[in-house]
């Protein structure tokens, strides 16, 4: 039963993330976005992982897409005022893709390979442990990503703010 679950929101993962890419409107964009996080919000569940689940439900799917769809709004994109792309940057997308195809062939060629996981630590997903970790051995990297966030969210509020005149 598990496994099937699994695949079938794998599935659906990779449909909706293909959407992300392929929506003309880059509100729809946003949206099967947050269904793609959804369905990561579902393989946490499946990895016994609840407080990763609990935590991309809330700070992904809730904060960081009204962040996104706030930009979006705030660019105010129009089709009149876009500027055609240049060739270069068509060919390096064209790179690109076929780098990813390529890192993708080979993850499905490791995966072929490898046997499947198991959960040997049912504690795993634990929030006491999770603790653990990232107050032990992560802390300096958990702080200075606390940083990092703090300095960004005061950087948009600067942006955003109109100066009087």
């Amino acid at each position: 039963m598990g496994a099937s679950v699994f695949y079938f929101v794998a599935t659906l993962s990779i449909f909706f993330s293909l959407m992300v890419i392929f929506a003309k409107n880059p509100v729809h964009s946003v949206l099967y976005l947050i269904v793609t996080f959804f369905t990561f919000t579902v393989h946490y569940v499946l990895l016994n992982a609840q407080f990763l689940a609990v935590v991309n439900f809330i700070v992904y799917m809730g904060a960081i897409m009204v962040l996104f769809l706030f930009v979006l709004m705030l660019l105010n994109l129009n089709k009149d005022n876009e500027q055609l792309k240049s060739t270069l940057i068509k060919v390096v997308g064209v790179i690109a893709g076929c780098c990813l195809l390529v890192t993708l062939a080979g993850a499905l060629k490791a995966t072929a390979i490898s046997d499947p996981v198991v959960l040997k630590n049912p504690n795993l997903g634990l929030v006491k442990n999770l603790g653990k970790e990232l107050f032990g051995p992560f802390m300096l990297p958990f702080e200075l990503c606390s940083i990092l966030l703090l300095s960004a969210m005061v950087g948009s509020i600067l942006l955003t703010k109109k100066e009087k005149v």
